[in-house]
């Protein structure tokens, strides 16, 4: 197998074993509920360091931000790197989770509303948000393995020939229209390789694990390792593998920038061999790059949809004090957002590196075509290719890990709990593993629905945000009602979730997925090519050109309603369209939930007071402590009402005090800091 050495398979195979003894060690602890989902809470600055390290960013993380850079510069490690504004909220989010004192986040509906059904349904919901997550680390994990292993072209079929022989002639036919017009024939043969690379048929390599058995074997395997530690260690198990995977995860960070300096012939060639329009981390809307107001908008999706995750209370709830989790979780982020700088300048030096003819027809396997041939066998020492793959599997595993045990979690407390309430402590953990397994096992087939990571990364968002509206009123609007969160949530999946992705996952057949897919007024493209109302707009039959027209991917129902309202979506950039999307997106729950809950009778008052009087007790700094100080809260929930930033008003923001102030303003200096520098290197790299 091309740049794979024993070595490298042993260092894997190594990485694996030592996965779940370290589960096995955890295990230990993770004999009651409380051990299994929140170890304890005794999750010190630095354990929730590593946690925090591991889930600030999802599953893709460093194959997305370099492959999005690559194809279209370092304005498109944004959708990575846009949590570097959100990071600073971080200092006042943390403690909502932490003071809050509960073990899951659907425990947040009953403790507010006396709602379990709202709490069965936010569980049921972050089952299916979960195997979405699994199928995007499968996807990640894949694309850079596959990549890896390359079979020889002597061993080929006829149609993977074709195969790579058409994605050649559609890059020098490219190249011949950047020159002059393509007319007649070769205009014809354009058009039909673009349908055929739109829809994935176009490839400038093949693997070993391009067939379809391979491609369940990986998942399978790759599955059942990280189940094995999971099911053993629940979160004591996620806390300390993520310490290890964070030394994998900058091993392999950092390991192919010198590299691939180096290969290109040093710093200097950045500026030679790459176009100086991907060195602008704000891009050009008018091109495929990400402009300002894509930013905007992305981020403030990202924020809200970040309260939805299911991982939240089990993160943060299993940190000794506030303390812990406030400064454990925000230099975790930060962390991250370092590498993701790394990252950029990944994708960066592979633009220098596979151009021209030698262009990636899928940008998803950057990372493993630049491990391939920079760290193969027969280029350097052999292991350093095991070590950046064992980096890769750890990343991957590290968000997987703590979402599993967020979803366990969910299961025993809010679903089988409510129907079998006094089941025993052994029972509770019991059925815990077996829901890691079960939902580990949905998420086995799940990849094959993604066609590329930026449109799983996009969907995470998506499917997020309808909650994560919900979660940030919980915590700061005491007017909130419960039938305002059953409206905004079930009309956001409805109109952001289940229309837009009704090709995806519904039959091809199904009413509603031929009237979108074929509707001849929805055909419609941009003057720059690119489709307007779905992710591309393509012919049924790529070899025939007046074959019908379909659309593919997610129906953008956002442009649509925005487009009937009057906004001109066919005169804007297909990034200016994302961006009202995600504003959109952004928005529309939070009109929901405050009209509705205008209309509809306010909750309990005796219990939204001990909520927010809750919400205001500092955690102890022991258990018992705590107990006493929650004990006061009782008898008095309005006892910490003078520190309200606004008495007299719903609104249940606090003051601050001084930890409060110094953490948000330092937490703003980092964020200038680390923008500042990524500025910096990509002016000195444009400037050679």
């Amino acid at each position: 197998m091309n740049g794979i050495h024993l070595i490298d398979i042993l260092i894997v195979f190594g990485y694996l074993v030592m996965v779940v003894a370290l589960g096995q060690i955890a295990s230990k602890a993770s004999k009651t509920q409380d051990g299994f989902f929140l170890a304890g809470r005794k999750m010190g600055k630095l354990y929730q360091f590593f946690m925090n390290f591991g889930n600030s960013t999802e599953p893709q993380g460093a194959v997305t931000t370099a492959s999005l850079v690559y194809a279209n510069g370092a304005s498109k490690s944004w959708l990575t790197f846009q949590t570097i504004f959100i990071s600073p909220f971080y200092w006042f989010v943390y403690v909502w989770f932490r003071r809050v004192r509960l073990t899951t986040v659907a425990d947040l509906f009953e403790d507010r509303f006396n709602s379990k059904w709202l709490a069965r349904v936010y569980s049921i919901y972050q089952i299916g948000v979960a195997v979405l997550l699994i199928a995007v680390g499968n996807l990640t994990a894949y694309s850079t393995t596959a990549s890896l292993v390359l079979k020889p072209e002597a061993n080929w079929t006829t149609q993977e020939k074709a195969s790579v022989d058409g994605y050649y002639n559609l890059v020098k036919l490219e190249k011949q229209a950047a020159t002059a017009p393509l007319t007649g024939v070769d205009k014809d043969e354009h058009d039909k390789l673009v349908d055929l690379k739109n829809t994935h048929q176009l490839h400038r390599y093949i693997s070993y694990l391009d067939p379809v058995w391979a491609k369940w074997a990986f998942y399978i395997i790759f599955t059942a390792v990280v189940g094995a530690y999971m099911v053993m260690g629940g979160m004591k198990g996620a806390a300390m593998n993520n310490a290890l995977q964070g030394l994998l995860v900058v091993a392999f960070s950092v390991v192919l920038v010198p590299v691939g300096l180096h290969a290109i012939g040093g710093w200097h060639q950045l500026a030679l061999k790459v176009s100086a329009d991907k060195f602008q981390l704000v891009g050009s809307s008018a091109t495929a790059q990400y402009g300002f107001w894509f930013i905007v908008a992305f981020t403030w999706a990202s924020l809200v949809q970040i309260l939805g995750l299911s991982a939240n209370m089990g993160i943060l709830g299993s940190a000794t004090n506030e303390y812990a989790a406030r400064f454990g979780g925000v230099s975790g982020t930060y962390a991250k957002r370092v590498l993701i700088i790394l990252w950029a300048f990944t994708g960066l030096i592979g633009a220098a590196m596979f151009a021209g003819r030698d262009a990636l027809s899928e940008p998803d396997m950057l990372w493993g075509a630049m491990s391939n041939q920079l760290l193969g066998a027969e280029h350097a020492i052999p292991g350093l290719i095991g070590l950046m793959l064992a980096g890769v599997l750890a990343g991957t595993m590290g968000i997987l890990a703590a979402k599993a045990v967020a979803i366990s979690s969910l299961f025993v407390r809010n679903i089988y709990r409510h129907i079998w309430p006094d089941v025993p402590e052994a029972q509770a953990v019991r059925t815990a593993r077996w829901a890691i397994v079960g939902v580990l096992a949905l998420g086995l087939g799940a990849p094959l629905l993604l066609t590329n990571l930026e449109q799983g990364v996009k969907l995470i968002i998506d499917v997020n945000v309808p909650f994560g509206a919900a979660i940030m009123l919980v915590y700061t609007w005491r007017r909130l009602t419960p039938t305002a969160v059953w409206t905004a949530v079930a009309l956001c999946v409805v109109l952001n979730i289940i229309i837009p992705n009704c090709n995806m996952i519904t039959p091809a057949n199904f009413p509603l997925v031929n009237t979108l897919d074929h509707a001849p007024s929805l055909m419609v493209k941009d003057s720059s090519g690119h489709a307007v109302f779905f992710d591309a707009v393509v012919h049924t039959d790529p070899n025939d050109q007046t074959s019908p027209l379909v659309g593919t991917g997610r129906f953008n129902l956002e442009c649509f309603t925005l487009n009937k309202f009057g906004l001109q979506l066919t005169e804007m950039s297909s990034t200016d369209r994302d961006a009202a999307r995600y504003f959109f997106d952004g928005i529309f729950p939070f009109v929901v939930l405050i009209l509705v809950s205008y209309l509809t009778k306010p909750s309990e008052k005796d219990r939204a007071d001990l909520f927010y009087g809750k919400m205001k007790t500092p955690v102890a700094a022991s258990q018992e402590l705590d107990l006493a100080a929650m004990e006061e809260t009782r008898k008095n929930p309005g006892r910490f009402d003078h520190l309200k930033l606004l008495p007299g008003t719903s609104w249940e923001f606090l003051k601050w005090d001084k930890v409060d102030a110094i953490g948000f303003i330092s937490c703003l200096a980092t964020s200038g800091a680390i923008i500042g520098l990524f500025v910096l290197l990509l002016k000195l790299a444009a400037a050679g």
